[in-house]
C-alpha cells in the first residue's frame, strides 16, 4: 500500500525507518473538550504556570527520567557521529522516559533529542533522532567523553527552537533559532552568555552563571507550587507576558513531579528570554488555558506509525500538538502543546 509522506516528517521518516517506523495519514478529529481540569494562575513577574489535572495513564508505575538514568549510569547516549541520529541503551532494568526536547551534554556535539520514548530495559541500542544544538565544535571538549553523553539537565527552549527540531525537522534552522536564544538571553541579562569553551553551546548557555541568576527567584517563588498535596497533576501549561504559549502532559504525575524541576528552570529561561522593558503583563486566566488545548483539536492529523509506539501531530493555524501514545492498550505518554 502507498503512503504519502508529509514533507514536515520526510526526514524523522528517514530517521525512524530503522526502528520500524512507518508513516500515515489520518483525517482530523472533530473538536473535543482538554481532558485536564486546569488550576488557578501561579505567576512571577512575565511567566504565568498552571497545572493540569487529570487521571494517570501508567498508573502506579515509576518511570526513570533521562537525567536519573544517566546519572545513575542505568542509560547510554552513544555518540554515533552522525548529527541527526545518536543511539540509546538501557543498561538496567527499568523503563527509561525521553523526552523530544531533552538537551544531551558532550559527544563530538551536544545534541536535542527530537523524539519522546519509553527505552525498555536491557534494550540494546536503539537509534533515536537528533539535532545539533551547537555549531562548530566536533571533538572533545575539555574532558568530557567524546563517545557517549555525560548529563541531560535543561531543555530547549522557545517555541520556534522547538518547532525546528520536532515538525520542520531541519538542521540550520535548530542553529538559527538557538542563535536567537542566545542572543536574546544575552540582551536580556545585559552581558555576554556564550561560553569560552564553546560559544554556539546552547546547553553552556543555559548555564551561564548570568542566566542562572536571572531565573533564580522566579523559579523558587514557583517550584513550590507543586506541593505533596497535588497528587492528580500531569501537566502543566504556560503563559509568557499574558500569552499562552505552550503545555505538556505525561503519562502520570510521578513522572511529572520527576521532570518538574527541568520544566520549570526552561519556562523560566525562556521567560526571561522574552521579557519586555516596562512591559505591564496582563493576567492570565484558566479559560485561557481551556480555549488553547481546545483550539488545536480541530487540527489536521498525521499519525507516525512504529513498532511500540504511536507519534501524531495534529495542527491548526495557530498552533500544534504533538502526541506520544504506546500500542500496548494505546497509552498516552506525552501530549505537548505550542503556539506557533
Amino acid at each position: 500500500m502507498s503512503r504519502t509522506i508529509p514533507v514536515h516528517l520526510a526526514s524523522l521518516a528517514l530517521l525512524t525507518l530503522a526502528a520500524g517506523l512507518t508513516v500515515a495519514l489520518a483525517p482530523p478529529r472533530s473538536p473535543e473538550p482538554p481532558e485536564y481540569r486546569v488550576s488557578s494562575p501561579r505567576a512571577h513577574d512575565n511567566l504565568t504556570i498552571f497545572f493540569l489535572h487529570g487521571k494517570d495513564q501508567l498508573a502506579g508505575k515509576k518511570v526513570l527520567t533521562l537525567d536519573e538514568a544517566l546519572e545513575a549510569k542505568k542509560l547510554i547516549v552513544h555518540e554515533t557521529k552522525n548529527v541527526n541520529q545518536l543511539s540509546i541503551e538501557n543498561v538496567s532494568t527499568e523503563e527509561v522516559f525521553i523526552q523530544a526536547g531533552d538537551i544531551v551534554k558532550g559527544g563530538q556535539q551536544d545534541r536535542v533529542l527530537a523524539i519522546d520514548m519509553l527505552v525498555p530495559p536491557k534494550s540494546g541500542k536503539l537509534p533515536i533522532a537528533s539535532f545539533c544544538v551547537e555549531s562548530g565544535r566536533w571533538r572533545q571538549r575539555g574532558k568530557e567523553n567524546v563517545r557517549a553523553f555525560s548529563a541531560s539537565k535543561d531543555a530547549i527552549v522557545g517555541n520556534d527552537l522547538k518547532l525546528a527540531a520536532r515538525k520542520v525537522r531541519d538542521q540550520r534552522r535548530v542553529w538559527s533559532n538557538v542563535a536567537r536564544v542566545q542572543g536574546q538571553l544575552g540582551k536580556a541579562v545585559k552581558g555576554n552568555v556564550m561560553a569560552g569553551a564553546s560559544p554556539s553551546s546552547l546547553q553552556l548557555t543555559l548555564e551561564h552563571k548570568k542566566v542562572t541568576e536571572a531565573v533564580l527567584a522566579t523559579i523558587k517563588k514557583l517550584e513550590k507550587e507543586l506541593s505533596d498535596k497535588d497528587k492528580d497533576v500531569v501537566g502543566f501549561a504556560v503563559a509568557i507576558n499574558g500569552k499562552v504559549i505552550c503545555a505538556d502532559v505525561y503519562a502520570n504525575a510521578d513522572l511529572f513531579r520527576k521532570l518538574w524541576p527541568k520544566l520549570l528552570r526552561a519556562s523560566a529561561i525562556e521567560a526571561v528570554s522574552l521579557k519586555k522593558a516596562d512591559q505591564k503583563v496582563a493576567e492570565v486566566k484558566a479559560e485561557a488555558v481551556t480555549a488553547f488545548l481546545s483550539e488545536v483539536a480541530r487540527g489536521k492529523k498525521t499519525e507516525t506509525a512504529g513498532k511500540d509506539q504511536t507519534e501524531v501531530l495534529q495542527e491548526t493555524t495557530k498552533n500544534c500538538l504533538f502526541e506520544t501514545r504506546l500500542k500496548k492498550g494505546n497509552t498516552l505518554l506525552r501530549r505537548s502543546y505550542l503556539a506557533k
